[in-house]
């Protein structure tokens, strides 16, 4: 099929909904679709900064839309639809609620990807004018809590195909071949002994204060903290300065294609969400949320702990992670201990999520994503 995807993600940028957007596209592409890519912004960036920037094994074709900020994503909806109209797709596949209404009045069957509940002033009525249509669509969301959420606040009826579960996944490619984790603090030149790493952004609701109290705690345990904008990197190197910490190394920004080399160089990876997390966006996910660092860890082949939070259920299970009140640091602090006890139970751990993840590819999820939709 002739696909054209449409996204208010920037590209290239740090944030987690840029990564899925290009991961998701890509996906599309390797299962031989003709793909285009609409996003925001100015385009000045070439095909190889693209690739390095978020790891892909191929070049996507990417068309960049100058958008007046004064209208919001309105501006940008109008261009890209009339962009997508002139290419004549045969599918929209767009993470853009405007986008998709103005795509099914004009007759193109569209999937409506959502990673959160309908927001805004507007957003509740174009949702049910999007879900009224006529044209041939699809809503995927990437959590089961999110799609029943959704079909309970909208009295949706009908959903079972209209509305599709793809939680997001991983590209397994970028983990073979990994380290054990002493080579890759070797390789990376990170301090040895035993690791708890952490990867992503320090967002509000990320569990940063809690890692930093674990390592005020456990000084004998080296932690990786991976990622961060700068602003809040410099922020916390600052602090570990001042409080003379020595066991917590940060990296900084690190380019998606390397980021499997650092989760290699934990023995154990963490996940230590709050009741309330934060987005790139604002908003609160905690109900709803589908980490993609959940998949990746999973795919690294590392011992999980994580925040017992109930949509993590939808994914992991206790053959695959040890799960901890992400209020109480004594049970993360005794966790962590019987993971540094014990190494077999860590090998049990990863063994077990990293043939879950297997399930959870990019590819597999772009098949589910577009089935029905295929000529």
């Amino acid at each position: 099929m002739k696909i054209v995807c449409i996204s208010a993600s920037f590209i290239p940028s740090n944030t987690a909904n840029s990564i899925q957007v290009v991961k998701a596209t890509q996906a599309l592409v390797e299962l031989g679709h003709q793909v285009v890519l609409l996003v925001p912004g100015e385009g000045l960036v070439d095909s190889e900064e693209i690739q390095a920037h978020y790891g892909l094994q191929q070049d996507l074709d990417i068309r960049w839309i100058k958008e007046n900020l004064a209208f919001r994503r309105y501006d940008f909806a109008l261009k890209s639809f009339q962009i997508a109209k002139n290419l004549e797709p045969d599918l929209v596949y767009t993470w853009v609620l405007q986008a998709a209404v103005m795509a099914v009045w004009g007759g193109i069957p569209t999937i409506l990807e959502l990673h959160d509940r309908i927001m805004g002033r507007f957003g509740p009525w174009l949702f049910r004018k999007f879900w009224k249509s006529k044209t041939p669509l699809r809503v995927l969301t990437n959590t089961n809590a999110l799609r029943e959420a959704l079909i309970r606040e909208f009295e949706l009826v009908s959903p079972e195909t209209k509305i599709l579960v793809a939680p997001n996944g991983v590209d397994l490619a970028c983990y073979r071949d990994m380290p054990n984790p002493v080579k890759a603090r070797e390789r990376l030149g990170l301090p040895s002994g035993f690791t708890a790493g952490y990867t992503g952004h320090f967002y509000s609701g990320r569990g940063m204060g809690l890692m930093f109290e674990l390592a005020r705690a456990l000084p004998e345990v080296n932690f990786l903290w991976v990622g961060g904008e700068a602003p809040d990197v410099t922020l916390w190197e600052s602090r570990l300065r001042a409080e003379g910490f020595k066991n917590i190394t940060l990296t900084g920004f690190v380019p998606n294609q390397d980021v499997p080399l650092y989760q290699a160089a934990s023995d154990v990876l963490l996940m230590p969400y709050g009741r309330h997390i934060a987005g790139s966006g604002g908003g609160d996910s905690a109900e709803i949320a589908s980490p993609m660092k959940m998949f990746e860890y999973m795919a690294a082949g590392r011992a999980i702990i994580s925040s017992d939070l109930p949509v993590i259920h939808e994914v992991l299970d206790k053959n695959m992670a040890i799960f901890c009140n992400p209020e109480d640091l004594d049970a993360w602090q005794t966790a962590l201990m019987s993971l540094k006890e014990d190494s077999q139970r860590r090998e049990k751990l990863g063994k077990f999520s990293q043939d879950a993840v297997k399930s959870f590819t990019w590819y597999n999820r772009a098949q589910r994503a577009i089935s029905g939709f295929v000529n």
